[in-house]
């Protein structure tokens, strides 16, 4: 059943119209559903075989960004990609709940609620900070951190930033304005490559569609406003999975330095570093990615499915 029912979740909406409007061209949309677990009705593809890997995303991502490399983790594993908070196609239920703890609270609460048993989690950018976080709760085998968001802006920028990004999320019209401008194919190319990453047409397709939705702009908006790591980062060395971060040498977002520091607080981190990719390198290079991320898994114990 592609869409979960909702008439007996008692949350504050009806059935939800977006479910209806996930392009027929995203990927993996037939093994999407949307499951309703307090306080947000999520967005989730759940495929394969095997043990279990989540997918998250980072800040203004949805579940397309693993497009290219869920088919290199099929043929072993379960995968389960879910879209955070208000972004992508995840209705957001409550506006306080954007925030690190919140997130991994909540996505906590839905894999109870599924009965999922991650043997490991994999997160791209900021999703890596919720898979940290995460990884103090559930019984992980393994963590992976793609261009892990594991720093602080500095000066200034620590508290002008999140202060701005409160203002705009609070400001009426403003996700509106944002999709309207900012939503033209050119701004988006301009946007990807100033992450130095260079993805394919489609790619840059899906997040043109995701720009043009004001509600997948405010609720980045307002993650962002909600956004704190202090605490997370005061605790990476009492981590005890396992954590594997790979770095892209060309990441012009969060700098390759941030995982190296971070490797050296984390007890059991393994850094690795692919040359000539950007932020984004699990889209441009998933290959690459997978090569490091597979034989990661069967070194701690996350065994992969035998093959037919």
């Amino acid at each position: 059943m592609p869409y979960a029912c909702l008439s007996c979740c008692n949350l504050p909406w009806g059935p939800d119209v977006r479910a209806l409007n996930i392009p027929r061209n995203w990927p993996f949309r037939d093994a999407s559903c949307h499951i309703a677990s307090r306080p947000h009705l999520w967005h989730v593809q759940d495929m394969g075989e095997g043990p279990t890997l989540l997918l998250i995303h980072g800040a203004g991502g949805a579940t397309h960004s693993w497009r290219n490399l869920i088919p290199l983790l099929l043929p072993c594993y379960r995968v389960i990609a879910l879209d955070l908070p208000g972004q992508g196609f995840t209705v957001l239920g409550n506006r306080s709940r954007c925030g690190l703890e919140a997130m991994a609270q909540d996505i906590a609460a839905l894999c109870a609620h599924e009965g999922w048993q991650p043997a490991a989690i994999i997160g791209h950018s900021a999703g890596a900070a919720i898979a940290l976080r995460l990884a103090e709760t559930l019984p992980l085998q393994a963590v992976i951190g793609i261009n892990a968001a594991l720093s602080k802006f500095d000066g200034m920028a620590g508290w002008l930033f999140p202060a701005m990004a409160k203002l705009l999320s609070m400001t009426p019209f403003i996700p509106q304005i944002f999709s309207k401008l900012a939503g033209t194919p050119t701004q988006v190319h301009d946007l990807l490559v100033s992450t130095g990453s260079h993805i394919e047409a489609a790619g840059e397709a899906q997040y043109l569609h995701l720009v043009r939705m004001p509600s997948h702009v405010d609720a980045t908006l307002t993650m962002m406003a909600q956004w704190t790591l202090d605490a997370l980062l005061g605790r990476l060395d009492r981590q005890t999975a396992p954590c594997l971060l790979i770095t892209g040498a060309g990441d012009r977002a969060v700098p390759p330095a941030v995982s190296r520091k971070a490797a050296e607080v984390i007890p059991k981190a393994q850094l690795a570093n692919c040359s000539g990719f950007g932020h984004l390198m699990h889209e441009e290079a998933a290959t690459q990615v997978a090569s490091l991320i597979l034989p990661f898994l069967a070194q701690h114990g996350v065994a992969p499915q035998s093959r037919a």
